[in-house]
């Protein structure tokens, strides 16, 4: 059985994830790196307590055949935009950049629709950066996911992001605009586990649609 390491646990997608991937036969261990105990009780969950901040003490931990990165916050939750590129772009390269040089196989990403490294837009710029960087690594198989805006249940209220969505729900409903309709965040987590157990090498990108 396969061990798979989530970072961005604590999040929206990634407690999606993990709840998904407990309940897999295929992965015997989910390895888990937070800032705080996610309080799940499973002898097949090991959860490590970190600081992003100090990498070096705990990147040896970072062993395992998949793994998936979720990690992502808003501009709003980072309060500058130089913090939510370390969260969103800094702490994930290292993260893969360790696990790579740790044995890691295969690596599976949350990026977004419309990322892309020379855009205009600074979230979708710092996404796309972020794809180039891990491909320039040359892991031996990296899986990146561009859903649209995400549709799940938030513990924290976002009036805006809610607005956004049942608005690009109607979108989504145009034949031509298919794609920007919001994505499940459990069809996202299912789809992530799904082609990670077909395990095949090299690189593959998944748009919105085929989530």
């Amino acid at each position: 059985m396969k061990t798979a390491i989530v970072l961005g646990a604590s999040g929206l997608v990634g407690t999606e994830l993990v709840h998904q991937l407990l309940k897999t036969t295929e992965f015997g261990k989910v390895k888990i790196f937070v800032r705080r105990t996610l309080g799940i009780n499973n002898p097949k969950l090991e959860e490590h307590l970190i600081d992003f901040d100090n990498l070096s003490a705990w990147k040896q931990d970072l062993v395992g055949y998949t793994l998936f990165s979720c990690m992502g916050t808003t501009l709003k939750t980072a309060g500058s935009k130089e913090k939510q590129y370390i969260i969103d772009f800094t702490y994930p390269y290292q993260c893969i950049d360790a696990a790579i040089q740790n044995g890691t196989k295969q690596f599976v990403l949350v990026s977004s629709l419309g990322a892309k490294a020379s855009s205009s837009n600074f979230y979708l710029r710092m996404k796309g950066e972020l794809e180039e960087a891990i491909k320039k690594l040359n892991p031996s198989n990296f899986i990146v996911f561009r859903p649209s805006i995400l549709d799940g249940n938030r513990v924290e209220s976002r009036p805006a992001e809610y607005k956004a969505i049942q608005i690009m729900r109607k979108v989504g409903k145009i034949p031509f605009l298919k794609k920007y309709a919001p994505t499940l965040v459990s069809d996202l987590a299912g789809s992530m586990i799904r082609l990670a157990l077909k395990d095949k090498e090299g690189l593959k990108i998944v748009e919105s649609l085929e989530i």
